[in-house]
């Protein structure tokens, strides 16, 4: 006879808990398939209860398939719903990432430098005005409140004139890439660099969208093989293209914007994603403020400058795609919710985003300082060039090794290190970016570093020792492996 303790149904009702229950045993295997249920009048004897409440557990059991009537028989368990199935404790699933000792592909942010306290009070006084205005529906392309902020920071810091009504915010770059992309059709070409983030090619193929590769040289993309090319879009990083990590010159920018011009149908997508993070010298003008004929989409992420977590980002259109974009994608809803962006238009507003950049920059520059201190000391500045990027949190190594690519990224591998080369991220094999190391310090520990070059050592000692041993050779190779 099934035994249960109705006593212990607290704020359920006693029927609601006795379904529980016997779901519960059916579940688990406890009571098996086909087997009969006790009788109504019998499980109520039982239990001590009405049998009003068990027909009304047996009623709900019924309806959702654990147990079936026959006329005459009784109530028995219906097959299939057994399982022995529970969620583990702390399971990480199978997209849980892989723990390496020194992770330099991982494009994240020191999070310890995150002002929380900040953010959280921010977050507390807007959830405590109590406005009816967070409740309702956001508007599509965001809050005006956050829009204006956005517009007030981009003229004081990037010179930039924009309106509010020009921005869409969106749940991150390449949510609002999607969306471009459904503005321009799948008959729109893109034209996207190589070497270049691939992300970017992978969500236009998602979409259908045909691209092209312009290879770049020491000025940034080609704007010759752009011209000869079918694309009528291109997608651009001239703050700091990544994994290059070329800052592109006025010259380059003005021919952009002159091979843009020349046709109605051509765009340029100018992503500003890490341009806060510039260590020497003077910013050069962003591409859009350098256009007068509204060829021009600039796109910039939250998620780097403050948190990954926080998906926020935030794309300007010129006004004809503005007009364009409200009269075919305005149907789709904000993908960020307004507590986040009244809390991101006060932490803008309100100078905690200016100052939170200035301490990052410092912070990134100590990082930066202390791993080419390391390298430059240690035996594998002999056979490497470093190669510092102004802007950003990466740097490349040149590596004057014999081993193969796809040797670096196995030895790398069994040392507990991740690591990216320049050739990942090329459409096809080019010898001028062979060897060539990309290492992002963002998320590297500063006790760490030490060890993270002790381990490169290892994965070049045969390099090394022969460069060591080699003799009257070793001033020419010296030379040639300056560091820049």
């Amino acid at each position: 006879m099934i035994t249960y303790d109705l006593n212990l149904h607290g704020d359920l009702a006693k029927y609601e808990y006795l379904y529980r229950c016997i779901r519960e045993d059916i579940r688990t295997g406890a009571l098996k398939e086909e087997e009969r249920l006790p009788s109504k009048r019998a499980l109520a004897s039982h239990l001590l209860i009405s049998v009003s409440t068990v027909e009304s557990a047996y009623s709900l059991l019924v309806s959702e398939g654990y147990i079936y009537p026959k006329r005459g028989c009784g109530y028995f368990v219906s097959p299939g719903k057994s399982s022995d199935f529970r969620i583990p404790e702390n399971e990480e699933g199978d997209a849980a990432e892989k723990k390496y000792r020194i992770d330099f592909k991982a494009n994240k942010c020191s999070l310890s430098l995150f002002p929380m306290n900040t953010w959280t009070r921010l977050m507390r006084q807007v959830l405590s005005g109590q406005d009816a205005a967070l409740l309702e529906t956001v508007p599509f392309n965001g809050l005006y409140v956050l829009r204006r902020a956005i517009c007030e920071y981009l003229y004081e810091y990037r010179g930039m004139r924009v309106s509010p009504d020009q921005i869409v915010i969106g749940a991150g770059t390449e949510y609002l890439y999607g969306k471009l992309l459904q503005l321009f059709g799948t008959q729109c070409v893109i034209a996207i660099e190589d070497p270049g983030y691939k992300k970017f090619s992978d969500i236009s193929a998602s979409f259908g969208t045909l691209w092209d590769y312009i290879p770049m040289d020491e000025s940034g993309i080609r704007t010759d093989i752009l011209a000869e090319s079918r694309a009528s879009v291109v997608h651009i990083s001239p703050a700091n293209h990544f994994p290059t990590g070329i800052v592109m010159p006025m010259k380059r920018r003005r021919e952009l914007i002159e091979w843009a011009v020349a046709s109605p149908s051509r765009y340029l997508i100018e992503d500003d994603y890490d341009s806060e993070l510039r260590f020497c010298g003077q910013a050069l003008p962003t591409i859009y403020s350098m256009d007068s004929q509204q060829k021009v989409i600039y796109m910039n992420t939250f998620s780097k400058s403050l948190v990954p977590s926080l998906r926020i980002s935030y794309m300007v259109l010129p006004k004809q795609l503005m007009d364009l974009y409200k009269k075919r994608l305005s149907f789709y809803s904000c993908s960020v919710s307004s507590f986040e962006q009244y809390t991101l238009a006060k932490f803008i507003s309100e100078g905690y985003f200016e100052r939170h950049i200035g301490r990052l920059k410092r912070h990134y520059r100590s990082r930066k300082e202390q791993i080419v201190r390391e390298i430059r000391n240690s035996p594998l500045i002999s056979v490497c060039t470093i190669q510092e990027c102004h802007v950003g949190t990466h740097l490349i190594l040149v590596i004057n090794t014999r081993l193969s690519e796809e040797e670096i990224h196995r030895s790398a591998e069994s040392k507990g290190i991740y690591l990216a080369l320049m050739s990942d991220y090329c459409r096809s094999h080019s010898m001028a970016y062979s060897h060539q190391i990309i290492l992002n310090f963002a998320s590297i520990d500063p006790e760490k570093i030490s060890l993270a070059v002790r381990l490169l050592e290892e994965i070049f000692e045969e390099d090394i020792r022969a460069f060591s041993g080699s003799g009257p050779a070793e001033e020419d190779v010296k030379t040639r492996m300056k560091v820049t």
